[in-house]
């Protein structure tokens, strides 16, 4: 999962470098990764059995969701900054394990709860909501398409540990990714031929990002609980903004990094003391 993490971080930064459409940003990301994930999805369906029709169902849907979050993201990215938006997307951390409880009944741990006004207010300082801020076009608006993306990312995460348990994990990815290229090629502002260097970039996002982040994570998430899950992904906005730092020169100020350092901190405590015995749910 860590490692998984750290390879989607600079996502961000090669979708930024990219300059194109949010709409071929998603379709590119997701289908030339989709070659190399139907010939391991071939692999893993020689080796076990064929993903169940409901399992492909919800892996579908799955892709849709992933979609979705990768548009508003991509938008985002231009708006707030590729590093503020891996931050503020990562309010997933809050959503997925309340999923989980009304989904699955898994208990949430009172630390969390605790947590809950420490994470949600570091999103809203790391969004720029009290200050005027110079990254991005619309940092406000950023920081909304921002929320909404992690609201569908965080039900894809759910959703997408939950084709985990199947035991066809790579077969429940290569749906999902097939889904997510369907929904962004039918999205206003499709190019399919945004030239190079666009296409250098947005192959690196596809090998960074969706063949080793995402396949790890799919294949991690079947393994550990759903905050854990949610937390170690918190990786990814702390690489985000180091990179966007380092390559896009992004300098943010100083509440927006003391924002960051409350939704990393407040997440971090929420998973590492996670007691059930002293449990909500």
């Amino acid at each position: 999962m860590a490692v998984g993490s750290l390879g989607i971080a600079a996502s961000g930064v090669f979708i930024a470098l990219a300059e194109v459409s949010p709409a071929t940003a998603t379709f590119f990301r997701c289908a030339l990764a989709v070659p190399a994930l139907w010939l391991l999805a071939r692999r893993e369906r020689r080796r076990d059995v064929p993903l169940p029709r409901r399992a492909v169902m919800v892996a579908a849907m799955a892709g849709v969701l992933f979609a979705a979050d990768a548009l508003l993201w991509t938008q985002a990215v231009f708006e707030v900054g590729a590093g503020m938006t891996a931050v503020l997307v990562n309010a997933q951390v809050v959503i997925v394990p309340i999923l989980a409880l009304l989904v699955d009944r898994e208990p949430i741990a009172r630390t969390y709860v605790l947590m809950l006004p420490v994470m949600l207010g570091g999103i809203l300082l790391t969004g720029g909501v009290f200050e005027s801020v110079s990254i991005g076009t619309d940092p406000l608006l950023g920081t909304v398409h921002a929320l909404i993306a992690a609201l569908c990312y965080a039900v894809f995460l759910f959703l997408l540990r939950r084709t985990g348990h199947t035991g066809q994990p790579v077969q429940s990815y290569f749906f999902i990714l097939v889904s997510a290229t369907t929904v962004a090629a039918l999205r206003q502002g499709m190019d399919f031929a945004p030239g190079w260097p666009a296409l250098g970039w947005l192959a690196a996002t596809a090998v960074g990002g969706q063949l080793i982040g995402w396949l790890a994570v799919a294949l991690a998430a079947p393994a550990l609980s759903s905050a854990v899950n949610a937390t170690i992904l918190m990786l990814v906005p702390a690489g985000a903004l180091g990179s966007a730092a380092l390559f896009l020169d992004e300098n943010p100020t100083q509440l927006q990094l003391f924002g960051c350092v409350l939704m990393l901190a407040g997440a971090y405590i929420a998973a590492t003391r996670d007691d059930d015995r002293r449990s909500v749910g």
